[in-house]
């Protein structure tokens, strides 16, 4: 199998477990990075020989396979459609972009080269995510009747925290609903096989300002004393009721103000035969439930697991996969598509990413209309 050449853009927390995922696979060789700011030490710091501060010059240079997009998402559009049209694949993080007009644009330059292009939403390929899907596909849970769960965080419980993705300009519409209900959704979706088409939201704002710092001290400890005070127009907290195409009822919990709860996914699906239910924090466990008999806990083992699941386990029963390894089994789907174009796509692409964006869109105008809103296709 060729080595692709890659070219990362963008090095804060997520474009570094990118470049990890990628060497873990070993199907890539990271040949560049870009970085506004700093590019020679953070390419140095992750052992990347080449660096630059404009994208298009490591694109129009370093002849590559795939490039990652790991930036903030008003970005995605322009750096995707440039890498697209000098013929190179693409992953780019989500939020897609930020406005529908742009992802629809992203989706038809994809269509237009026929490159590979894909939106991170790694919470697929965990093992037993997957294994929740193939139990429905063989029909083990019945009927699907209601689909529910939470994807709650506190990186921004105190008002002195502050980032770029408060900030409409650089998100978009919604905040948390976009940053991670955009994963839930798009989790709920795929495991059940399901579409979303009528939404009914409301919103919370519990820091109506924020303290934003101006001497760079933030998510810590310290306070700042140098700061400025920052309207806020996004949303720190969603509740969301949700309608599938076959008549099953579903609601999510998605907020970023949850004390104590750093990352915590979780998804129940309930079914006319029995129900499941998986979370990030015991992620390699899937509760099993019966009404006749005992529940069951199946664990993360490739000798008890689907035979679809085993190709996502890269360890033996008892050694735990997780948030590092998503990403990788992610990519590795995604590379495939590059050298068999006949392969099964089971990533999200950009089309997938569009519908996420529609989705948030909608769930937007239901906060603001107080209504059930459809989802078009």
């Amino acid at each position: 199998m060729k080595k692709y050449r890659v070219g990362i853009i963008g090095s804060g927390f997520i474009g570094s477990v990118h470049v990890e995922a990628v060497r873990r696979l070993g199907l890539g060789e990271i040949v560049a990075l870009t970085e506004k700011q700093d590019a020679k030490g953070k390419a140095e710091a992750l052992y990347i020989p080449d660096y630059f501060d404009d994208y298009k010059k490591m694109i129009d240079t370093k002849e590559l396979d795939m490039v990652h997009i790991c930036t903030p998402n008003n970005t995605h559009h322009e750096m995707s459609t440039y890498a697209l049209k000098k013929g190179v694949n693409v992953i780019c993080e989500k939020p897609m972009c930020r406005t529908i007009e742009e992802g629809e644009d992203m989706v038809k330059v994809a269509k237009e080269t026929g490159l590979v292009n894909a939106i991170n939403f790694h919470n697929r390929f965990y093992p037993m995510t997957y294994e929740m899907k193939e139990k429905i596909k063989m029909g083990q849970v019945g009927d699907i009747w209601s689909v529910h769960g939470v994807y709650l965080q506190d990186w921004l419980f105190h008002d002195t925290d502050y980032n770029w993705r408060i900030d409409p300009a650089f998100s978009g519409s919604t905040r948390a609903v976009a940053d991670i209900g955009s994963h839930w959704i798009d989790l709920a979706e795929t495991v059940t096989g399901l579409k979303v088409v009528e939404v009914f939201a409301d919103f919370a704002t519990f820091h109506k300002t924020r303290k934003k710092s101006l001497d760079n001290i933030a998510f810590s400890k310290e306070k700042s004393d140098i700061y400025e005070e920052i309207k806020i127009e996004s949303e720190d907290h969603a509740h969301i009721l949700l309608r599938f195409e076959n008549g099953a009822v579903g609601n999510a919990v998605i907020s970023q103000v949850v004390a104590g709860r750093k990352n915590r996914i979780t998804l129940n699906v309930d079914g006319s035969e029995e129900a499941l239910f998986w979370t990030t924090d015991d992620l390699n466990n899937l509760w099993i439930g019966h009404r006749d008999s005992s529940n069951e806990i199946l664990t993360k083992d490739p000798s008890l697991v689907s035979n679809a699941t085993i190709k996502q386990i890269a360890y033996p029963g008892g050694h735990a996969e997780g948030f590092p390894d998503a990403f990788k089994n992610n990519f590795r789907a995604i590379y495939k598509s590059i050298e068999d174009k006949s392969s099964p796509i089971e990533y999200a692409t950009f089309a997938d990413g569009l519908r996420e964006m529609k989705i948030c869109d909608k769930i937007f105008e239901s906060y603001h209309t107080n209504k059930w809103v459809k989802v078009d296709e």
